[in-house]
């Protein structure tokens, strides 16, 4: 026992029961050189864990990393920098740090910066920098010194939509001149266009490894149900929405989603439009349907149920997110109840095909014959 523990033992009451938590248990795999490998996995997985694992910041209780090669990793904001130097000295020291000599930092640092678009706070100490300068910088710094291995956890969300864009283009040119990465993130679409595999994580163990396609298919359908009882979203002052549900109707591929929407009509507003959006659970939207073209939302001061019809011909088997909207068009939002019903398309035996659906390949499936 630490000295710590013996002094804080001292006062709690009681007999504590203290047992040990493996955040990663039974791990192995391999990762070849120029490969990109993707990891995912739901929160509290082990994803991150790993990663500093692989880094060499949090060593393993049992068991070894062999790695051969530099290893950069951008795993936090500000990780691997120091707050009161500047962003000059800061290159100097992650260059450093990977075991670069000055003069290969130099050679690089020109297109570090102008990568990272913070030449004008160059010499500003990095303790002023938002977190989204840091991260401009630190994957500025991973991606052109040129380590022969890129560890990169979901920081990369800490960063502009554009920067974002450019990140991947660059990761992609990098993975290309023959460097391996490891990318852990959230965004699947992002992991699927860059990563010809994946690893699936659960409960701290590996539980799928392959072609991140198929590996993401899976982990969508993990636990997937179909609800057909909405969960009102808090955050909205007036909402209009006493409850939404839904069904299927149909078979394939000729399908349809019936809305049963129960709307509180105030006397205050304006005759309104719904329209609902249909999203995959990658966030990605598939669709938008708005039934009638005239307001149909009278302000009745009453409850009124709607009964809409929506055609879902050909939608990819998977899981999707129902949005629910109402207001009167190009002028204001009376209600928005986002990801408020949640429903399943499951492939039918009579069109399941030689290669299955994934959702890179879009989220129509056209019927399709030979002449």
């Amino acid at each position: 026992m630490s000295m710590r523990e013996s002094i804080t033992s001292v006062f709690k009451r009681g007999n504590s029961i203290s047992e040990d938590f493996y955040a990663l248990k039974d791990i192995s795999f391999n990762v070849e050189a120029g490969e990109c490998i993707g990891i995912i996995g739901k929160n509290g997985a082990g994803k991150s864990t790993l990663l500093k694992v692989l880094s060499r910041i949090t060593p393993p209780t049992t068991g070894s990393i062999i790695s051969r090669g530099r290893i950069a990793s951008l795993l936090e904001v500000g990780t691997g920098f120091h707050p009161e130097l500047t962003g000059r000295e800061n290159v100097l020291l992650n260059g450093s740090i990977l075991g670069m000599s000055r003069k290969e930092i130099q050679a690089k640092f020109d297109e570090i910066i102008d990568f990272s678009g913070v030449e004008n706070f160059l010499d500003t100490p990095l303790k002023f920098y938002s977190s989204g300068m840091q991260l401009r910088l630190a994957f500025s710094v991973a991606a052109f010194l040129e380590p022969e291995i890129m560890v990169i956890d979901e920081v990369l969300a800490v960063g502009d939509a554009e920067f974002q864009k450019k990140c991947m283009g660059k990761m992609e040119d990098v993975n290309k001149n023959g460097r391996t990465i490891i990318f852990v993130s959230h965004d699947l679409n992002a992991v699927q266009n860059l990563c010809k595999s994946a690893i699936l994580l659960k409960d701290g163990k590996i539980f799928l490894t392959g072609e991140s396609g198929m590996v993401i298919n899976n982990y969508l359908h993990a636990g997937s149900h179909a609800s057909t009882t909405w969960t009102q979203k808090e955050g909205n002052k007036h909402p209009h929405f006493n409850t939404i549900n839904v069904k299927i109707e149909g078979k394939q591929p000729h399908l349809k989603l019936v809305v049963d929407s129960s709307i509180k009509c105030m006397p205050e507003m304006a005759a309104s439009f719904i329209s609902y959006d249909i999203f995959s659970k990658l966030g990605t939207p598939v669709g938008q349907a708005i039934p009638n073209l005239d307001p149909f939302v009278k302000p009745s001061g009453e409850v009124v149920n709607i009964t809409t019809q929506i055609d879902l011909n050909g939608f990819i088997p998977g899981d999707y997110y129902l949005d629910a909207w109402i207001g009167p068009h190009f002028s204001e939002t009376y209600d928005w109840q986002k990801e408020c019903i949640e429903f399943s398309i499951v492939e039918s035996p009579q069109l399941t095909r030689t290669y299955p659906h994934y959702p890179a390949h879009g989220f129509i499936v056209p019927e399709s014959r030979n002449l």
